[in-house]
Parts: structure tokens; C-alpha cells; sequence
């Protein structure tokens, strides 16, 4: 396929996509393929998550925090593709659920440093800094899959995002409520 880039194995797309590589961006997009390496980078950073949580979460955590991560992506790519098509679409915007799926699933790839958590003066610095990373990949992610400017992208995300917080928090305070 024209255009693609020479290495899509896994860790390579990672790599290249938490340092905000417009083209990985571009590559996952068209690789339909590629939902499932996206659904992987989702599982790898939910896990990296719960391990770097670990001190402060038992096991119900971890695995609520999974199902978080995976609820909360979903949500955001399928949200994030009706504010995008709808409210700040052009005409020349033109994409699938499965492209945010894809694009923001590999946004997501700098909560792997989450593991540092165990660490315990790092972990209260780390979260908030792969949040704010993974955002902004997030935003590159969109502009990228909609096909449209940064501000649109910027929009986008933050109003997409206020449904996904709503759910992951809700999905997050029940192994409080339960364990």
C-alpha cells in the first residue's frame, strides 16, 4: 500500500505513535488490520495501569480498570466519530468509527510508563503526565482520522471526552464500592 510505513509491528507503531508521528497516525488509519493492535495497546497500557496502581488498588481494580479502559475507549472513539462527522465536520471530513477506534487506540500508547506507579514518589507524577501525553496524541489522532484542522481536532476531543470521563469514573468507583 503506498504511503504506509515500513514497520507495522506492534511495538514500532508505539513507538512512532507516542511521539505524535503524523504518518503512524495516517498508517493506522487506512490499516483496517490494525483495530486489533489498537485493541492490544489499549489492554497493554489498561495492564501497565494496574500494575503501577497496585499499591493503592487490589485485584478488582485492575481488573475494573481494564474494563474501564476498554469501555472508555470505545465510548471515545464512537462519540469522538459523531461529534467529528456531526457537529464539527466539514464537507471534507470523512471517516469511520473504526478509524478512531484505530487512531486513538495508538494515542493511548505513553500509558505504558504507568508501570512506574510502583515506584512511589513517581507515581503521582507519571499519571497526570501520560493523561495529558495521550490527550494531545489523542487530539493528533483525531485531526488525523477526520481529516480536519487542529482547532476542529481540539474541539473534537474535549467535548468527546466529557461522556468518557462520566463512564470510566462510574467504572472506576465501583471495585471502591464493591472490594
Amino acid at each position: 500500500m503506498a504511503g504506509r510505513t515500513a514497520d507495522a509491528s506492534l511495538p514500532s507503531r508505539m513507538i512512532r505513535a507516542a511521539r505524535g508521528d503524523v504518518n503512524t497516525y495516517e498508517d493506522v488509519e487506512r490499516d483496517v488490520n490494525a483495530t486489533s493492535q489498537a485493541a492490544i495497546v489499549v489492554l497493554i497500557v489498561a495492564i501497565a495501569t494496574g500494575i503501577g496502581r497496585i499499591t493503592s488498588d487490589n485485584v478488582g481494580g485492575l481488573i475494573f480498570g481494564v474494563i474501564a479502559a476498554f469501555v472508555g475507549w470505545i465510548v471515545w472513539s464512537f462519540v469522538t466519530y459523531w461529534v467529528g462527522t456531526k457537529i464539527f465536520g466539514t464537507a471534507e471530513t470523512r471517516a469511520t468509527p473504526g478509524e478512531l477506534l484505530r487512531t486513538l487506540g495508538f494515542a493511548r500508547a505513553p500509558g505504558v510508563l504507568n508501570i512506574i506507579g510502583l515506584i512511589p514518589v513517581l507515581g503521582w507524577i507519571i499519571w497526570p503526565v501520560t493523561w495529558i501525553w495521550s490527550l494531545v496524541l489523542g487530539v493528533i489522532a483525531i485531526r488525523q482520522a477526520l481529516d480536519f484542522s487542529t482547532g476542529r481536532a481540539i474541539g473534537t476531543a474535549l467535548v468527546a471526552l466529557i461522556p468518557v470521563l462520566i463512564v470510566e469514573g462510574i467504572l472506576l468507583i465501583i471495585p471502591a464500592a464493591l472490594f
